[in-house]
């Protein structure tokens, strides 16, 4: 390979990278369940307690991830292939520049998937799991959405149909063996890149036979925003019935105790590869990541089980990094995104970042301990909204539009579910602000200082200074690319504000907010 990443120090001491993609993992739930990972990462090395994805759904997610690109650069919008989840489109316009394929092709890396890679991947109208995006020496992925059991992998092009014998079927332990197979027959003379991205604890929440037991008194968390009424959001969340019924309680306890078992085998699966590491002599210079690509929620303002949507269970998921030059026991606090990891891991091979139009930023600074970094106080969060053009039979009386209904005609989705957010972290203000592609234009905002659990939205008492700087802020990140995502925002020293320029900027117009908007 032509390698035009200038690692400083010998090819030998280039090292290896290993990242683990949890499925809707969300960041408080993972401690009890994995503590081996706990232990063998965190521990060893950073937790990241602000780590945000930009939109809480699994497609757009880990396009993200993959392209170091926020969803309106990359066009990924939901997990249908109409929505560009694995599309042609993404194949051709997308999937040449992830950060695999400058890795693979710029780098010198040998690199290895296995497991969940798109939700729509596998699918007939783009190409099968014939398949094999650029970027990937070896190539193990699951076709179409998380499963346990009865699945189908493509393996460098070629189906591989698995059945339901746990010994040779479960498929995180199947992932973890070729994961462990990778490791011990890899050369030895280029660096390597795994991401070994896991169904659990997505549904249909199938743990491994040993598992079935574990955690039988463990029961959702019940917060001061469990099983309460939605008010003065969105009328999505404002349809939930309050308070749940005894059935949806007992579903997402359930829920909640099977995703803690499926986790356990994942668990396993870090502690292997970790083990198989530090026995090939290769762990004191591999950076491993532990990551997922959304949160979830358990009955937070009454609905059910899902994620998509704007609040912190949702979009705030868990970021552990160990490696080399990384001091253990350590906790950070800054704004961080899954848009960043594709730059980290590329600055992390020596490759220059300024050759990209990835809009995320290299965390190396911080994982190093660098002193006097200048880093971002907000990022942005977006999510268009899925619905059906017939009314759910599930839900009649909502009428069309909506999606993902329950039984008790508690809907999770809907078109105009379509939303972005300015969530903003900074030495003064821990604050969102959100607007949403209506007919009421509405607006959300909170200030997580008080209120961390989200219930009073303050969008009608906020100062309306602010609330214009925010919307003008949330204009202008929804319009950028690449540098112009990293801008200085509200809060920050460099910020500067014009209320001229909300009329002029890329086109776009400012919505007005007044009292009669909110």
């Amino acid at each position: 390979a032509v390698v035009l990443c200038l690692f400083p120090g010998s090819l030998l001491q280039v090292p290896g990278i290993l990242t683990f993609l949890a499925d809707t993992l969300l960041m408080l739930s993972f401690q009890t369940p994995l503590r081996k990972t706990n232990a063998l990462i965190a521990q060893m090395g950073i937790t990241f307690v602000n780590a945000y994805v930009p939109s809480a759904l699994c497609c757009p997610s880990r396009a993200s991830i993959l392209t170091g690109k926020y969803p309106h650069n990359h066009h990924v919008v939901n997990n249908t292939l109409e929505g560009n989840c694995s599309s042609k489109l993404w194949q051709k316009i997308q999937e040449p520049y992830t950060f695999p394929a400058l890795l693979k092709a710029m780098c010198g890396y040998q690199t290895f998937f296995a497991g969940k890679y798109l939700n729509e991947y596998g699918a007939e109208d783009a190409g099968g799991v014939g398949h094999v995006p650029p970027g990937w020496s070896f190539w193990y992925a699951l076709e179409k959405n998380s499963k346990y059991y009865n699945y189908t992998l493509s393996v460098n092009g070629k189906a591989r149909r698995h059945g339901e014998n746990y010994s040779v079927d479960y498929l995180t332990d199947v992932l973890a063996n070729m994961s462990l197979d990778f490791l011990e027959y890899k050369s030895n003379f280029e660096p390597f890149f795994m991401m070994i991205a896991t169904p659990a604890p997505h549904s249909p929440w199938t743990p491994a036979p040993q598992y079935t037991k574990s955690f039988q008194n463990v029961s959702a968390p019940r917060n001061s925003n469990f099983n309460i009424h939605g008010k003065n959001k969105h009328w999505l969340i404002r349809q939930a019935k309050t308070p749940m019924s005894n059935s949806s309680i007992q579903f997402l306890d359930d829920a909640y105790r099977k995703r803690w078992q499926t986790l356990l085998s994942v668990d396993d699966l870090v502690e292997k590869l970790v083990k198989k590491l530090e026995v090939n002599g290769e762990l004191d210079n591999t950076y491993i990541f532990y990551t997922s690509d959304n949160g979830f929620h358990t009955g937070q303002f009454s609905l059910p089980i899902d994620k998509r949507q704007l609040y912190e269970f949702d979009i705030k998921v868990p970021l552990l990094v160990r490696g080399p030059g990384i001091k253990p026991n350590q906790t950070n606090k800054m704004l961080v995104a899954n848009i960043d990891l594709g730059p980290t891991i590329l600055d992390i091979a020596g490759y220059d970042l300024n050759k990209t139009q990835m809009d995320g930023m290299s965390l190396l600074p911080l994982l190093r301990g660098d002193k006097n970094v200048t880093w971002r106080s907000d990022f942005l969060v977006e999510y268009q909204g899925e619905g059906y053009n017939g009314s759910d039979p599930t839900c009649p009386g909502l009428g069309p539009g909506v999606t993902h209904c329950f039984p008790d005609c508690v809907c999770e989705d809907a078109y105009n579910n379509t939303y972005a957010c300015v969530r903003t972290l900074s030495a003064s203000w821990d604050l969102q602000y959100c607007e949403f592609d209506d007919r009421e234009v509405f607006v959300e905002v909170y200030n997580l200082t008080a209120d961390p659990h989200q219930i009073n939205n303050i969008a009608k008492t906020i100062d309306q200074e602010i609330l214009e700087k925010m919307n003008y802020r949330l204009m202008m990140l929804q319009s950028c690319s690449g540098a112009t995502c990293r801008t200085p925002g509200v809060f920050d020293p460099g910020y500067r504000f014009d209320p001229r320029l909300m009329f002029n900027n890329h086109g776009l117009r400012a919505r007005r907010f007044s009292a009669q908007f909110l």
